[in-house]
């Protein structure tokens, strides 16, 4: 949805933030840029944390706007105009900051194809904060191809081109089909070259590196609960920490929900909630045809969102065979 007519539409440099996800809960107290195991923090900051603090590392090249979007620039309160500055690209590409940002990346595990992968966390996407707009809507900002973060393990924290017009088009074609998916500000061309394997068969060329702004209420996965419970100990208090700033932020209309015996009626409702709404969403991936391709608990928002695009794909027809006595379609 956009901006209203009569919202007093905003600069970049006049963005309205407020950053909840770093200011209440815990964060990983070693600040230097380097991989490693992070505990007790939802974030990047790594011990008893959530997350751990990172800044973006610019490229050195100068980085160029290859498309945006009107409507998420809506959302945010943000002139469109402001998306045509050379500035923007810089921002965007996490070449220069943004005032009142207050950039991590998220702590988190997974399992991954039915394994469990422990600590993985955002390997190349960096959460620039949290913008509010005049309705009162919460968007964080995400930038993925930004760089290295604590959680990058043997990867280089960028992205290419290819890859990101693919996300920056399916986020504003599943919102325009009435999928829930987190959405794209825009795509921004880094002017440097990223080393890939395509086909991973030792065919290593150089491609154009870009950036994908990712916007949406909320980055907080299946796995963000997963990794506290499976290191144990004092780690498992982060799961009624997260779960409570998700309650209270996200799913507000269960505050109402009595809290006693100790929130058991609050959290079962919440369970439920977050188990319809991603059957639902399933649900309306396979009235499309679409496979997410990576679908493990580190990439399965909370909120019941299309997240991380990444080997995702369409199918062309549907088969019908007959499983076990019930027919299904492939």
């Amino acid at each position: 949805m956009a901006a209203a007519a009569d919202t007093k539409l905003r600069t970049l440099e006049d963005m309205r933030f407020d950053n909840t996800f770093v200011r209440e809960l815990p964060g990983d107290k070693e600040t230097s840029n380097l991989l490693r195991q992070v505990e007790d923090a939802l974030y990047s900051l790594v011990e008893d944390a959530l997350y751990s603090l990172v800044q973006p590392t610019p490229t050195g090249s100068e980085p160029t706007t290859v498309a945006y979007s009107r409507d998420v620039a809506g959302l945010l309160d943000l002139d469109p105009a402001e998306c045509e500055r050379p500035e923007f690209a810089m921002v965007m590409s996490g070449a220069a900051p943004l005032p009142g940002s207050q950039s991590y990346a998220q702590c988190y595990g997974g399992h991954q194809f039915g394994s469990w992968a422990g600590q993985l966390g955002d390997g190349r996407a960096i959460t620039l904060g949290e913008v509010v707009n005049s309705q009162g809507q919460r968007w964080e900002l995400q930038l993925k191809g930004a760089g290295k973060t604590p959680y990058s393990r043997r990867a280089d924290g960028r992205a290419v081109m290819r890859s990101s017009i693919r996300e920056y088009v399916a986020s504003e074609a599943m919102e325009a089909l009435g999928v829930p998916t987190t959405r794209a500000l825009c795509c921004i061309s880094t002017g440097d070259g990223v080393y890939r394997d395509m086909f991973y068969n030792g065919n290593v060329k150089i491609e154009p590196g870009a950036v994908v702004c990712r916007v949406a209420p909320s980055f907080v996965r299946f796995g963000t609960f997963q990794l506290p419970v499976s290191r144990g100990g004092m780690q498992v208090g982060l799961v009624k920490l997260v779960a409570d700033y998700v309650i209270r932020h996200h799913y507000p209309h269960l505050m109402e929900v009595p809290e006693v015996p100790e929130g058991s009626a609050r959290y079962a409702a919440w369970l439920r909630e977050v188990v319809e709404r991603t059957g639902r969403l399933a649900g309306l991936w396979q009235g499309l045809g679409f496979v997410h391709g990576v679908l493990n608990t580190d990439n399965m928002s909370i909120l019941g969102l299309t997240i991380d695009y990444g080997p995702y794909g369409f199918m062309d027809r549907s088969v019908r065979r007959v499983m076990n006595g019930v027919k299904v379609s492939a």
